[in-house]
């Protein structure tokens, strides 16, 4: 199997991560953005959107990266990061989808502005964007930061598919300049990024 990926990418952590704790048998395969690799025929034809990642599995090709994370999940006996009862896989899947509708585009606006822009337009942030984003993140901490009271992880009593979905949609905090975390979030934070998986995918950047 081959993922092709990019470093500077949240759902390409996603699905790396992923990958790197289930001890799959993957190639990296990295994708230059900035080259417009991910417009080339070759890769739109495994990916029309053009975008990372993208998974390779023989003739199989496979995008969006929670699909990824739930398709490695279910070829790998006796892994733990995503439930077979249907309740608990369901608790698991709800933050998935929760990342891909509402937190990876609000956390998207303050990569554009705070990050993209600059390379892609060559304009400053603007003020009203960002305040947006801001806010909008902000709000959705705030869930989560409730949510994790009483709780070391996002679903079930341990660390599973939900927790590196959403946190991946985090790990570039600091350089798109993201609101503080609250203090639950960032003690979560802490517990998902001390994982050996995550460090390796650290290593992939």
């Amino acid at each position: 199997m081959k993922i092709h990926y990019n470093p500077y990418s949240s759902n390409s952590r996603r699905a790396i991560v992923v990958a790197l704790h289930l001890g799959a048998k993957v190639d990296f395969v990295f994708v230059d953005l900035g080259k417009g690799e991910q417009k080339r025929p070759e890769y739109l034809r495994l990916n029309p959107n053009g975008k990372v990642p993208t998974l390779e599995d023989g003739d199989f090709a496979l995008w969006e990266s929670n699909s990824i994370g739930e398709y490695l999940c279910d070829i790998t006996p006796k892994q733990t990061l995503l439930p077979h009862d249907l309740k608990a896989r369901a608790d698991v899947l709800k933050w998935t989808h929760w990342t891909s509708a509402h937190f990876a585009p609000a956390v998207g606006i303050l990569g554009f502005e705070n990050f993209v822009k600059k390379f892609v337009t060559g304009q400053d942030p603007d003020p009203k964007e960002v305040a947006r984003g801001e806010k909008l993140v902000s709000d959705l901490l705030a869930i989560l930061e409730r949510h994790l009271e009483g709780r070391q992880w996002l679903a079930q009593d341990h660390l599973t598919l939900a927790d590196y979905a959403v946190a991946s949609t985090v790990f570039a905090r600091a350089r798109i300049r993201l609101p503080s975390m609250p203090p639950r979030v960032a003690a979560w934070l802490e517990r998902v990024e001390s994982q050996p998986a995550w460090k390796q995918a650290e290593r992939l950047s």
